[in-house]
């Protein structure tokens, strides 16, 4: 059985395999969202970027609105490692090493780029402060030398830990926009609800070649305070057949169980996507492989086997829909994990690209897609309805795109959720990261969808 193994994430271990120095305390998990860094031994003076350099410059109610902007970052799970974090600017790039100094840049999504952004917090000087190690180089910890941030070897003196200890305080340039839901970088979030409460299921994003190895979840009461719950299948040790590519997860809850399908490549040799099904007894995970192999592998039918999704219709039946470039449907076993291979059919509709999504409303059957390709502003969702969960299908045209005017772009790859007992539906999807987002770096986010009188959807409004 063949095994990724993978880079240690824990603090401690990566500073034992590096060099000797004191093993410092582990901080409390850092609060992700907007925040502000202001350096412990200099009050008033708080982490900044300017000319892309970051340095710790003076900072009070009375500054520049530009100055407030650049002094404000967004605590996001890290770019490398979920264990540790990345500081995000609000024009979109991230805080990281080169050359030992710290500077702000875009993130290209390649291995190098997301270790040299990521760092692991541990206690700082002060009792509540943190210190910021670098996950690639972990007997180095952030620092100012003369106001500037640089990275630099530890050192076990009082004047070291307090240049390298920062307090998070509240941001000082406020989040004003709803969305992004859950700060950082997710894309293809599969949305529904399990017992009154809401779960999220995205895409970790920002890889180069979409190559994340790894899923998360997170749940909410209101659609508005999403709490993480950490990785819930890792392609490293929890799939033997997949290295990277975690893509597209979907969660169906059935037989008192929750099955999660999802999308998976290796790093060597298998160039292709497969699609497997996980299973745990809990909706937050672990979820472990219920196969240990691929439920359909790439190249069983046209088109890529990626972006799964489920559906249990009324009569308790459960079907899989997939497909990149072709669109399949075929019921499930009473299992969840098998189904009969002569009842796949190809339901694939004019303009289909991929991202699957069916539910049943007032009797209809609304069979959703994304039309383009995702690293196009033009990416957008699509929909037909039916009589069946199999089809046919009658096109209903576009409900989602790109508004310019704001600068939402390539909004799609979505899921639909209805609020339990009522008739107050919602649509997650990913899109560009405002203000300098991409194809490879996209945000999740959620709005209203509405039905008008004759069932069919209304244009659905992207927002801030």
């Amino acid at each position: 059985m063949r095994r990724r193994t993978r880079t240690c994430v824990v603090l401690s271990c990566l500073i034992a395999a590096t060099v000797a120095v004191p093993s410092p305390a582990f901080a409390d998990a850092l609060p992700t969202g907007a925040r502000s860094l202001e350096a412990v031994n200099f009050p008033g003076r708080y982490v900044r970027h300017q000319d892309y350099l970051a340095r710790v410059d003076p900072v009070t109610s009375a500054s520049t609105a530009q100055t407030r902007l650049d002094a404000t970052f967004t605590v996001i799970s890290g770019l490398a490692s979920p264990s540790c974090y990345s500081f995000q600017a609000k024009n979109g790039s991230f805080l990281r090493h080169l050359d030992w100094r710290v500077r702000l840049d875009a993130n290209t999504g390649d291995a190098r780029f997301r270790e040299d952004a990521t760092f692991c917090a541990v206690a700082g000087s002060t009792s509540g402060s943190v210190s910021l190690t670098s996950f690639s180089h972990p007997d180095r910890r952030i620092r100012h030398r003369a106001y500037e941030l640089w990275l630099d070897t530890y050192q076990d003196t009082a004047q070291f830990r307090a240049d390298s200890s920062f307090r998070l305080t509240a941001p000082w340039s406020p989040k004003t926009n709803r969305g992004p839901v859950i700060p950082g970088l997710y894309a293809d979030p599969h949305i529904t609800n399990f017992n009154g409460r809401y779960y999220l299921y995205p895409t970790t994003d920002g890889y180069a070649g979409w190559a994340s190895p790894y899923y998360k979840a997170f749940s909410s009461t209101d659609l508005v305070n999403w709490t993480d719950h950490g990785v819930i299948l890792d392609h490293g040790p929890d799939v033997s057949w997949a290295d990277n590519s975690a893509w597209a997860p979907a969660v169906i809850a059935k037989n008192g169980r929750y099955y999660l399908y999802f999308s998976g490549g290796a790093a060597s040799g298998d160039t292709g996507k497969h699609l497997g099904v996980a299973v745990s007894d809990s909706p937050t995970g672990p979820f472990r492989d219920a196969l240990g192999r691929p439920l359909i592998r790439a190249g069983a039918y046209s088109g890529q086997a990626i972006d799964p999704m489920a559906f249990t219709d009324d009569t308790g039946q459960s079907y899989l829909y997939w497909g990149n470039g072709a669109a399949y449907v075929v019921p499930l076993n009473a299992d969840m994990v098998s189904f009969d291979p002569a009842k796949v059919r190809d339901i694939t509709p004019s303009g289909y690209r991929e991202a699957s999504f069916v539910f049943k409303r007032n009797g209809t059957y609304y069979f959703m897609w994304s039309e383009n390709d995702t690293r196009s502003e033009d990416y957008r969702v699509a929909y037909a309805t039916g009589t069946s969960p199999l089809g046919p299908w009658t096109k209903r045209g576009v409900v989602l795109q790109k508004r310019l005017e704001l600068g939402i772009k390539g909004p799609g790859h979505h899921s639909v959720v209805k609020d339990p007992g009522s008739d107050t539906w919602h649509v997650a999807y990913h899109r560009f990261a405002v203000p300098a987002g991409s194809g490879t770096n996209r945000e999740t986010t959620v709005d209203r969808m509405t039905f008008n009188a004759d069932g069919t959807i209304a244009p659905i409004v992207p927002t801030l």
